[in-house]
């Protein structure tokens, strides 16, 4: 996306990122270019080169880019799911047009895909047990344990335990939550270990919530991953720090506006180091799913920070990873 502080461009920002939010919405829908430069508030003639511009993409590419690799995430999510309702659940008018399209994609068919995917994860997954077996003999324990504990409400939370160095334990409970309106300021481009771009997101969006009165005690800062980081390109890969605010709240230029689902969601709470963040979700999502009863839903998954590190004693970041779940 260009990186430009000008008014203009500023404004172009906040027009396009109002695009991408009706996008991810309604991708399931029949999106026309007048209906998005409607979106946008810029005429068709100009809407299409201003989104190219600002994305890197026309919209028409944007929008199969995204279908797919829905697709092929629900694909290794949904393995009871039929590949044509994946299809039409994703926006494709016919099982044909995707078939198409996925195999100019991705180099195979949909259902070569999905057999492949699964077949590698097995194979992580033995390999992984085998790499444990020879680290036990070798009393360097690499462990995932779960038991069940009721907390004074009763609310039954599963307590995940690695016992890497230095150890790594989180608690998860699975709660529904509401809608949740949150301002956003939005990166495209790689993220993965770069702490300093997510600083300069964090200052910007808390640079205009200042003022505004609504750095609030009890808000903590939500980072919301858009995109499946083993099929989406580190280049697309999409990520929005978040802050919730009142549903009437005015947004603009970088500032963007948009809703978390309600619904069920598993928060796993860490205390992590920098360099720890990618062996947490691998917990979750390894660790603590697979023997969990649930499976993941088709809505984004985040972190939420609850602390700044520099003041905690040892400079650790306390966070809950979010996964939307549904019964397996």
């Amino acid at each position: 996306m260009i990186n430009n502080n000008s008014p203009q461009n500023k404004e172009y920002i906040a027009r396009v990122n109002r695009v991408l939010d009706y996008i991810e919405i309604h991708l399931a829908d029949s999106l026309t270019l007048d209906e998005l430069a409607s979106v946008s508030c810029f005429s068709p003639f100009h809407f299409h080169r201003i989104f190219r511009a600002f994305v890197g993409e026309t919209v028409g590419q944007y929008i199969s880019r995204l279908r797919l690799e829905k697709a092929a995430t629900l694909l290794f999510s949904n393995p009871e799911k039929s590949i044509t309702v994946i299809a039409l659940n994703c926006g494709f008018s016919s099982s044909t047009t995707f078939a198409r399209a996925f195999r100019d994609t991705f180099g195979k068919s949909a259902s070569a895909w999905r057999k492949s995917i699964h077949s590698e994860y097995s194979k992580k997954s033995i390999l992984v047990s085998k790499i444990r077996q020879q680290l036990r003999k070798a009393d360097e324990v690499f462990t995932i344990s779960s038991r069940y504990i009721y907390t004074a409400n009763q609310q039954l939370t599963w307590r995940i335990e690695m016992n890497t160095k230095p150890k790594m334990t989180a608690d998860v409970v699975v709660k529904k939550a509401n809608e949740m309106t949150v301002a956003y300021v939005r990166n495209i481009g790689p993220y993965k270990n770069d702490p300093a771009l997510f600083q300069r997101l964090i200052t910007k969006l808390c640079t205009w919530a200042g003022p505004r009165g609504l750095l609030k005690e009890g808000k903590p800062i939500i980072a919301i991953y858009h995109d499946n980081p083993d099929i989406t390109p580190e280049d697309k890969q999409r990520v929005s720090v978040c802050l919730e605010v009142p549903e009437n709240t005015e947004v603009g230029g970088e500032i963007g506006k948009m809703k978390i689902p309600a619904g069920e969601y598993a928060y796993a709470r860490f205390e992590l180091e920098n360099g720890q963040f990618e062996e947490a979700w691998n917990m979750v999502y390894n660790g603590w799913l697979t023997q969990s009863g649930y499976q993941p839903d088709d809505r984004p998954c985040f972190e939420v920070y609850h602390n700044d590190p520099k003041d905690h004693p040892e400079h650790k970041f306390i966070m809950d990873v979010v996964v939307a779940v549904k019964p397996a």
